[in-house]
C-alpha cells in the first residue's frame, strides 16, 4: 500500500490572501470599510501565556483542568486544533509572530540573538495606520530596540536583552532547567523569591502580576479615547518553570485525576539524535524525570498556574466589558510554545512533538463571526500578524512580503485544505539545523545529517511509531522532506548560525567590560 499526500499548494504571500479575503469581507451588506480612527476600526487585545501545552487546558477538552475564560473565547470564536510555534523556543517564537517571519529568515536563532530594528513587526504597521500600540510582560527582545514598533512597553521584561545567553555551537554545557521538573524543585504556596543585581524581585508571579495590573490600568485609561483604536498585547510567564503555584489553585485540585505519561519498555531506542541532544541540554539525563510521584505533583503544579493563566484573561475579558471596549476588541490567545512536561521522558521545550510544539490559538471577534468554530488544518504563529492586519483593515499595498498567511480564510470556512506548518530549532543544545513540517495528518523531522523522523499523528497521536524508512510511507517521507528543504537550506542557516554566534562571543565580553546592557525599563503612561 502507497499513502499519499495530496498535492501541496504553493506559499502565498500575504498580499495575495489579504486581497482574496478582505473582498470577500467588502462585499458583506453594512460591512464598514473603516480606517484608524473611524469607530467601527477594531481594537486588539492579543494575550500569550508562556509555555502553555494546549491538551492541558480545558479550552482544548481536558476533563479537570480548569479555565473557564479560555473555554469563553472558545464560544465565542474559533479554535485552532493544529497551530505549532515556528520555532520552540521563546525569543524565536515570539520575533517570528511579531513579524510573521521564520526565524531562520531574520536570524533569530536563539534565544540571544538580536532581532533587527529594521525589521517590520505587526507594531509598525498598526502604529503606521493610527493604533496606539502598547505591550505589557514579557517580550524577550534582545538588542537596543527594545519596542520594535511599540509606542510604550508597559512593565519590567523578566530575561537578559543582551548576548549573556549566547552559546558556542560545538562546545555545549549541560544544564539543569531538569530540576525544576521534579517534586524537590516545585514550590506550593511559596513566594518565587528570585532577584535581579539590585534586589529587585524578578520571579514569575512578581513580573505577571505587574504585567497584568499595568495592562488593566491601560485598559481603563483607553475608554475614553475611542476615536483612537488600541493594540495591546498581554503577556504572562506563566504556566513557564519554576513552578510555584499557590496553595489556593494547588488546593483547587485536590483528588483531581493527574494525567501522566507512560513510558514503553524500549523509550531510549525511540529517541532520534535531536531528543537526546536535548536531554543532555535540559539536564533530563541527569534527573529522574519519569519517577510517577514526581509526575503528579509536576501535572497538578502546572495545572495550577494554568489556572492562575486563565483567571488573569478573565479579569482582561471583565476589563474589556467595564470599559465598553468588548463591543469593539478582537481577542487572541496564544502561548509561544508548548512543554513536555515528562513526557518522552523529556522536559522544556525546543523539540518537535506535539508537547513541546503545538500551542493553543483562539480568535474571538466583537461581533460574534466565527463564535463556536473549529480549525484542524495545520497553522502557525507566523500567521498571526497577517490575520490581525487585515482585520485590523489595514491596506494590503503597504505590507511587505512575509511568510505568514491569514487565517480568517480557514476561520470562515472558505479556504480549502492542504496547509502545511513549518518550525525550525538550530541551537539552544543543537548539533545540527533541524526543521519540522506538519500536513494533514503526518509530521516529519528532518535532524540535518541524522535519521529524521515520520509519524501519522491521526493513528499515533503519541509520536512512537517513526515510519521514516517504512517503504508503505516512502512517498509521503519525500514529498515532506521536498517542502522542508523548499522552504529551507539548512547548510546555509548552518553558516549564518555559525556567523551570528561567532559575532555575539566577540561583543558579549565587551559589552560586560564596559558595563553595558539593553534591559528595558519600563516606559511612562501618558
Amino acid at each position: 500500500m502507497m499513502t499519499q499526500l495530496h498535492g501541496a499548494p504553493g506559499r502565498r504571500g500575504f498580499l495575495q490572501s489579504v486581497i482574496g479575503v478582505s473582498g470577500l469581507l467588502a462585499q458583506r451588506p453594512g460591512q464598514p470599510q473603516a480606517r484608524a480612527g473611524n469607530p467601527a476600526t477594531p481594537n486588539i487585545l492579543l494575550i500569550m501565556a508562556d509555555q502553555m501545552a494546549p491538551m492541558l487546558t480545558g479550552a482544548y477538552g481536558h476533563p479537570v483542568v480548569r479555565t473557564p475564560n479560555l473555554n469563553r473565547l472558545v464560544r465565542r470564536g474559533v479554535r485552532f486544533d493544529a497551530a505549532y510555534s515556528p520555532n520552540p523556543v521563546c525569543a524565536p517564537a515570539r520575533a517570528c509572530l511579531m513579524t510573521g517571519r521564520y526565524s531562520s529568515r531574520i536570524g533569530v536563532h536563539d534565544n540571544a540573538a538580536p532581532l533587527r530594528s529594521d525589521e517590520p513587526t505587526m507594531a509598525h504597521y498598526l502604529t503606521n495606520a493610527g493604533y496606539d500600540t502598547a505591550w505589557s510582560g514579557k517580550m524577550h527582545f534582545v538588542g537596543p530596540d527594545q519596542h520594535h514598533g511599540l509606542k510604550r512597553r508597559l512593565s519590567r521584561d523578566i530575561y537578559f536583552a543582551d548576548f549573556t545567553w549566547a552559546k558556542s555551537r560545538d562546545k555545549k554545557i549541560p544544564g539543569q532547567h531538569a530540576r525544576n521538573y521534579v517534586a524537590s524543585g516545585i514550590h506550593v504556596g511559596r513566594q518565587d523569591d528570585r532577584r535581579d543585581d539590585a534586589g529587585d524581585r524578578h520571579g514569575n508571579l512578581a513580573l505577571d502580576e505587574e504585567a497584568h495590573q499595568k495592562a488593566i490600568q491601560y485598559l481603563e485609561a483607553r475608554s475614553g479615547k475611542p476615536e483612537e483604536p488600541f493594540f495591546l498585547g498581554v503577556s504572562y510567564n506563566y504556566p513557564h518553570e519554576p513552578f510555584w503555584p499557590s496553595k489556593e489553585l494547588w488546593d483547587l485540585y485536590e483528588g483531581q485525576p493527574v494525567d501522566i505519561p507512560e513510558f514503553p519498555a524500549n523509550l531510549e531506542r525511540t529517541y532520534s539524535a535531536m531528543d537526546r541532544w536535548l536531554n543532555r541540554h535540559h539536564g533530563a539525563d541527569k534527573h529522574d524525570v519519569k519517577d510517577p510521584a514526581n509526575l503528579k505533583v509536576l501535572h497538578r503544579a502546572y495545572y495550577a498556574l494554568v489556572t492562575y493563566a486563565d483567571r488573569k484573561v478573565g479579569e482582561l475579558l471583565n476589563a474589556l466589558e467595564r470599559t465598553g471596549a468588548d463591543k469593539n476588541t478582537i481577542v487572541l490567545f496564544t502561548s509561544d510554545h508548548g512543554d513536555m512536561l515528562g513526557h518522552k521522558g523529556m522536559v522544556q521545550k525546543r523539540s518537535f512533538y506535539e508537547w513541546s510544539a503545538r500551542v493553543p490559538l483562539i480568535l474571538t471577534m466583537p461581533d460574534g463571526q466565527w463564535a463556536g468554530r473549529t480549525v484542524n488544518e495545520p497553522v502557525s504563529l507566523i500567521d498571526v500578524m497577517p490575520t490581525l492586519l487585515e482585520l485590523a483593515k489595514i491596506d494590503a499595498s503597504s505590507a511587505l512580503p512575509m511568510d505568514g498567511t491569514s487565517l480568517t480564510g480557514l476561520a470562515a470556512g472558505t479556504k480549502a485544505a492542504g496547509r502545511a506548518a513549518f518550525s525550525e530549532s538550530h541551537s539552544e543544545g543543537m548539533h545540527a539545523t533541524c526543521f519540522m513540517v506538519r500536513k494533514g495528518d503526518f509530521k516529519y523531522t528532518h535532524i540535518h545529517g541524522h535519521q529524521p523522523q515520520l509519524f501519522d499523528l491521526s493513528a499515533d497521536p503519541g509520536e512512537w511509531n517513526n515510519l521514516a524508512d517504512n517503504p508503505e510511507y516512502r512517498q509521503v517521507e519525500r514529498q515532506l522532506r521536498e517542502l522542508i528543504l523548499k522552504e529551507f537550506d539548512p547548510a546555509r542557516i548552518e553558516r549564518e548560525l555559525r556567523d551570528s554566534i561567532a559575532r555575539r562571543e566577540l561583543i558579549k565580553p565587551a559589552m560586560k567590560r564596559n558595563g553595558q546592557d539593553w534591559d528595558f525599563q519600563p516606559d511612562p503612561v501618558s
